[in-house]
């Protein structure tokens, strides 16, 4: 079954859907094959993960989103994605005040429950805003949708139109992982102790930390996603969720984006909450949080700490994101800590610790706190530039570390 969506969707109107894993397949591939009828609408993403959205198709939609992540990548590389640099915890409030505009909002959601409401499945960060604030909502009930708890289920009468469908959620496969990322998780390894309470983004460091926590004990979990990782440490009683400082026996996330393997896991499982970003990603939330590691990864860090994680000049790889909120509110959690971490060299052997950034300031060196890579980590949080400066190039590549000196010397008259 089809919707003819030019019955909800008028020409120009502003469109919100479930981002990543939670896109409406079959309504957003309804929306590009009908798009000529609905010419001048504007669609927001957060990242994507299917392949959906071309550039051609441009003709008749506008593209806007938080930045090239995924296969928005592609959008953005073409010159067709306006990125909206944005925290994940002001999107909702962006939608709700008609800054980002929604006349229509698509959501993926399960199949109902006896009382008629349905569940997000497997991404609630703003599609709650989004649905308040938009003249129509269509639902995708999907068969292979997870039930997974969350506060505000889906009612049946907040939903304009329906379709129902029987196909398999957006994967994402964890990312793979080698030398590198395990010499980077091996000298973190002192960072992360019992007790504490993980946020994790995606990358093969992530991942690689991910696998050498086996021998901790009672971690928790506050994350804007988790991916299948967090799976393996639930099953082996890693993760309890027990000394969080709130959500007790909980793991709480915005976003499951995984694989078939993670929805499954968290289909009805009382130890997952799927929450807004209002919630997962508010300070007052995080400050809340005990022992909170906030692990998030960059494109480049500057000598004096700056870190760039969205774009290399005006290519959009990465987002703004949820970065800054974690690593502030690392700051405000009862010992706590935030750490960046990237490969010290790109893949043509350039140094990815730098005299100077080639993109925007995505978190400013005042919130940084540790920078890893492979050759140690820079703990920067109440150092003056000086100490910054030898701390950093200390961990570049040791082929770059007398360039970085050099420059250093010659920008700041400091080293």
């Amino acid at each position: 079954m089809t919707l003819d969506l030019a019955r909800y969707i008028r020409p120009g109107d502003g469109i919100v859907f479930g981002q990543a894993t939670g896109e409406p397949l079959t309504l957003t591939e309804a929306l590009v094959q009908q798009r000529a009828a609905l010419s001048g609408s504007s669609i927001f993403f957060g990242s994507g993960f299917s392949r959906t959205f071309q550039p051609a198709h441009a003709d008749h939609l506008r593209f806007s989103g938080i930045g090239g992540v995924g296969t928005l990548r592609k959008l953005a590389t073409s010159g067709v994605l306006d990125p909206v640099p944005c925290h994940i915890s002001s999107v909702a409030g962006l939608i709700r005040d008609g800054t980002i505009r929604c006349d229509v909002a698509m959501v993926l959601v399960s199949p109902s429950n006896d009382a008629g409401e349905h569940s997000f499945g497997v991404i609630n960060d703003y599609v709650r805003a989004a649905i308040a604030s938009a003249r129509e909502v269509i639902a995708e009930v999907n068969e292979q949708v997870p039930w997974t708890p969350c506060d505000h289920p889906l009612r049946r009468e907040e939903i304009t139109a329906m379709i129902s469908t029987n196909r398999p959620v957006v994967e994402l496969l964890a990312a793979p992982f080698g030398d590198t990322e395990r010499a980077i998780a091996k000298n973190l390894q002192d960072v992360i102790p019992d007790r504490a309470t993980l946020q994790v983004g995606i990358g093969g460091v992530p991942e690689a930390i991910i696998a050498m926590l086996g021998d901790r004990r009672d971690l928790g979990i506050h994350s804007g996603m988790v991916g299948d990782s967090v799976v393996d440490l639930m099953e082996r009683g890693v993760v309890t969720n027990a000394y969080k400082g709130i959500d007790p026996g909980v793991t709480v996330t915005g976003s499951l984006i995984g694989t078939e393997r993670l929805y499954r896991f968290a289909d009805r499982n009382p130890a997952f909450r799927l929450c807004p970003s209002s919630y997962t990603h508010a300070s007052s939330t995080i400050a809340s949080v005990k022992q909170l590691v906030s692990l998030n990864s960059a494109l480049e860090v500057d000598l004096t700490g700056q870190v760039n994680a969205e774009a290399i000049g005006s290519d959009y790889f990465g987002a703004v994101g949820g970065q800054v909120d974690f690593v502030r509110g690392a700051s405000l959690s009862e010992g706590g800590v935030s750490i960046v971490a990237l490969a010290a060299t790109g893949k043509n052997g350039e140094s990815k610790i730098v005299a100077s950034l080639s993109g925007p300031v995505t978190t400013p060196r005042s919130d940084v706190d540790i920078v890893a890579t492979e050759y140690g980590i820079a703990r920067l949080r109440g150092r003056t530039i000086r100490e910054r400066i030898r701390a950093l190039a200390a961990i570049a590549a040791p082929q770059h570390r007398d360039v970085l000196i050099a420059q250093a010397r010659e920008t700041w008259g400091t080293c």
